[in-house]
């Protein structure tokens, strides 16, 4: 299918936001809204978010990729991902109003943009599912848990890590060191952490995510990479939550992995599989239904200011 990109620009209390409009010939009512996590901006990693909107315009879906303010090329303060409602919300409300026939859309984010996704999801009516890569679920605790189970047992398994250690190219005291710190860090009670919090009527990072996507009733695709420590933060997470296990279990939440692949999906073969999941699943739960406006006004529509 044919499709065209737009360089566009709006305004987020008075700062001026750069993004990239992806419009099929023949568009969807479905689009696509891809939310850049910090430090990142709209091209992506290995150009993985360009490729991702071109497979999914090519499909039929509209795509708007943009940098909220203080990333990329957009104007303002940079700010965390806890704070972009409002520039999400904003480039929702372009990509409504350059997008002819759009009814829905889909959030898709990486990393700290996953974790995004989840907080805004239940706000905005016009949000049908989320995609969401990696999801960004640390504190020091979850990190050295991540290592442990993950960096350092591999290591144990690792021949060269051995040589490099019985050759003394490594102190064998400062790796002792270094796994004693961290099996404290990962194992210390978080008791009183979590009860200044609850005092203070807030929720951890991770409570919060899990009430947004529980909140949140439509479909969910979750893409996790095998050699990632945010993905296997994430997964430690949710395998020792019971809530968690529960929520990603559900009918409307698919889940992929790919076993060899690191936190960006840094190799074509895993960019184009990510893609692929995408694409196919969009299909499975918005087919095709070119939106009523046509060619000509998506075009015009795309171009004006």
């Amino acid at each position: 299918m044919i499709s065209s990109t737009y360089p566009i620009g709006f305004s987020c209390e008075g700062e001026r936001l750069q993004a990239m409009l992806h419009a099929p010939a023949e568009p969807r009512d479905t689009g696509v809204l891809v939310v850049v996590g910090g430090p990142q901006y709209r091209v992506g990693s290995h150009r993985q978010f360009v490729l991702l909107a071109r497979a999914l315009a090519n499909a039929g879906f509209p795509v708007l990729r943009f940098d909220y303010r203080g990333l990329g090329d957009s104007m303002g303060s940079l700010r965390t991902f806890e704070h972009v409602q409002l520039d999400v919300r904003t480039a929702i409300d372009e990509f409504f109003r350059r997008a002819p026939g759009l009814r829905r859309v889909v959030i898709w984010g990486l990393c700290d943009a996953a974790s995004a996704a989840m907080f805004y999801a239940t706000e905005d009516s016009r949000v049908a599912g989320l995609v969401v890569l990696n999801p960004w679920a640390r504190s020091g605790q979850t990190v050295a848990q991540a290592y442990l189970r993950h960096y350092y047992l591999r290591r144990l398994m690792d021949a060269a890590a051995w040589r490099a250690l019985l050759s003394g190219a490594k102190s064998p005291l400062a790796t002792l060191r270094s796994i004693f710190q961290t099996v404290q860090t990962a194992t210390r009670p978080n008791n009183g952490q979590r009860a200044v919090s609850q005092a203070a009527g807030q929720q951890s990072l991770t409570e919060r995510m899990r009430h947004g996507l529980s909140d949140f009733d439509g479909p969910v695709l979750l893409i996790l990479s095998g050699d990632d420590i945010t993905a296997a933060e994430f997964r430690n997470v949710a395998n020792g939550s019971r809530q968690w296990r529960k929520l990603l279990a559900a009918p409307r939440v698919s889940t992929q992995e790919l076993p060899a692949a690191d936190h960006t999906f840094s190799t074509r073969a895993w960019r184009d599989q990510v893609a692929a999941w995408t694409v196919d699943w969009m299909e499975s739960h918005w087919p095709a239904q070119p939106a009523r406006d046509g060619v000509a006004a998506a075009a015009a529509r795309a171009r004006s200011a």
